[in-house]
Parts: C-alpha cells; sequence; structure tokens
C-alpha cells in the first residue's frame, strides 16, 4: 500500500506542474513605460496673483522662506512654457520647508495635479530636498495618480526665472517617470 501512495503523489507533481509551467511561460508580463515630461511651475509670494503663503515659521507668518524653519502652503500654477501666459495643464499644490540652518535649501512636498492636457485628472508626487543656490537640483516622484500608477522616478529642477526682493520665481521641472 504505501508503495501505491507513494506512486500517485509522485505522478501528481508533474500533473499539477504542466498546467503553472504553460500559465508561466504565456503570461504578458507588463512593461514599465517611461515617460519625459517638461513644466513649469510659477511660485509667487507677492503680487495680484500670490500662489504661496507663509503658514508657519520664527516669527510666525511674516517669517520669510529664506530663514531656517519656514514652511510655506502652495497652490501654484503649471504651464506648458515659462511664460505666465502659456497654457496652464495644471496646479502644484503642497508645502515647502526651509530646513537648511543657514536658509539656503528647501525641502518639497507637492503633488502636480492635471487640470489640462493628455493627462488630465493624474498627479504626480513629489518630495525631496531643493537647494535653490545651485543651478540643477534633483527631487523624487514617489507616487502618482491615474495615467501615473505605480509610477517611480525623477526630476530635474533649474530657476528659470528668481525674484528675491518680490519672491517671485519660475522654476522648470524636467521629469522622468516609470509606470505601468
Amino acid at each position: 500500500m504505501p508503495n501505491l501512495l507513494s506512486f500517485a503523489s509522485n505522478s501528481l507533481i508533474p500533473l499539477l506542474a504542466i498546467p503553472f509551467l504553460h500559465w508561466a511561460y504565456t503570461f504578458k508580463w507588463r512593461k514599465a513605460k517611461q515617460t519625459n515630461l517638461v513644466f513649469y511651475v510659477h511660485d509667487n509670494l507677492t503680487g495680484h496673483d500670490t500662489s504661496a503663503i507663509t503658514v508657519a515659521g520664527k516669527n510666525g507668518p511674516t517669517a520669510s522662506i529664506l530663514e531656517f524653519g519656514t514652511i510655506l502652503a502652495v497652490d501654484d500654477p503649471v504651464t506648458e512654457g515659462p511664460d505666465s501666459a502659456s497654457k496652464n495643464i495644471g496646479r502644484a499644490q503642497g508645502m515647502y520647508m526651509n530646513s537648511q540652518l543657514d536658509g539656503k535649501a528647501l525641502y518639497l512636498m507637492f503633488s502636480v495635479i492635471f487640470t489640462d492636457g493628455e493627462y488630465k485628472g493624474s498627479s504626480l508626487e513629489i518630495q525631496g530636498p531643493d537647494p535653490f543656490s545651485m543651478k540643477e537640483r534633483e527631487f523624487s516622484i514617489v507616487s502618482g495618480t491615474g495615467y501615473f500608477r505605480f509610477v517611480k522616478g525623477y526630476g530635474i529642477m533649474t530657476t528659470e526665472f528668481l525674484d528675491i526682493p518680490n519672491l517671485r520665481a519660475i522654476l522648470k521641472l524636467n521629469v522622468t517617470v516609470k509606470h505601468y
């Protein structure tokens, strides 16, 4: 009797393995797509089109973003080109925090929410350091929604325009992401 059970169980293993192996070899594994984007964020702390405000800092809401510990809430326009009159394709919503003791670097945490164009209804989650005195800064794309589900990637930020006395800037974001 033990030989009969042993024979039956040993015969079942290959029979059960055949469908699994067939599935493994014929399954179409999803390949990640790569998307490259360039867009511009208009960060305005003053003027009729203010899109960022100080919410906390050493001197309360009057603190400058150039001081360590200051936190800004942002809802910046995102456009296709550097000109503020170029096509508006979304909003950059979140926070910046001055995270360097000498005041020369920010930490970014914001969503780029696409409201027009090919990616309308989708978003990218951006996080990372912004040592704004450097010409180019790299940041992480840590998540996304819609077209950008399961995204991972990085971006290079450059300052296209900077008006420190009036606290206005135009940032170019060159983003590369992989997603399914």
